[in-house]
């Protein structure tokens, strides 16, 4: 069997939140190779636009698309889910990683920088998802599914990162929240993992 047509992701349609830099970097040049087309988005939306232009010029079977994108907040969800429909009306994999961290000791964490990291890397990583259940399930067939992978942490599972209590605390939730989604979105042909 050729290689390239089994991990041909030709035709299909991705998001990656976070998707200018580190992993989020990474995974779009990975669905761009494999001939997707990818939408990449960030706070910083200058920095998507330089870095999708950057992968075009690689020549790879697929595109990328930069363009701002905040899920720290509701409103900025909105018009998240809002520049994805004007693209697009179809979604087949949601890369879910957007994440902030803090580290501070014991004793001396802010409340809000707590509250920061829980919106973006919890709270936006649900209701992005939420939101685009209806083109997600809409591009999913039994035979192939739409996919969700939300970044996850080994700091979700071992007493790692001293300091970093927040982010830990986040990266556990979503590692369960992962499961959760995955039992409830099956039946609709959504595969969802971490």
């Amino acid at each position: 069997m050729d290689p390239n047509s089994l991990f041909s992701l030709d035709g299909k349609v991705a998001l990656v939140t976070g998707g200018a830099t580190g992993i989020g970097r990474m995974a779009a040049t990975g669905l761009m190779m494999a001939g997707a087309r990818v939408l990449i988005a960030s706070r910083k939306g200058d920095a998507c636009e330089a870095v999708a232009a950057e992968l075009n010029a690689m020549d790879a079977p697929g595109t990328v698309e930069g363009f701002a994108g905040d899920v720290g907040s509701e409103e900025g969800i909105a018009t998240l889910v809002t520049s994805v429909a004007e693209r697009s009306d179809r979604l087949h994999i949601l890369m879910n990683n957007s994440g902030v961290t803090w580290g501070a000791p014991m004793g001396q964490f802010p409340h809000a920088t707590w509250e920061k990291v829980m919106n973006v890397n919890v709270a936006g990583l649900f209701h992005l998802t939420q939101s685009l259940l209806p083109v997600l399930i809409k591009s999913a067939t039994p035979d192939d599914p739409a996919r969700v992978v939300n970044v996850g942490s080994v700091m979700g599972e071992v007493a790692l990162g001293d300091g970093a209590y927040s982010y830990a605390a986040s990266k556990a939730a979503v590692l369960h929240m992962t499961k959760i989604m995955a039992k409830e979105l099956a039946p609709h042909h959504v595969t969802v993992n971490a």
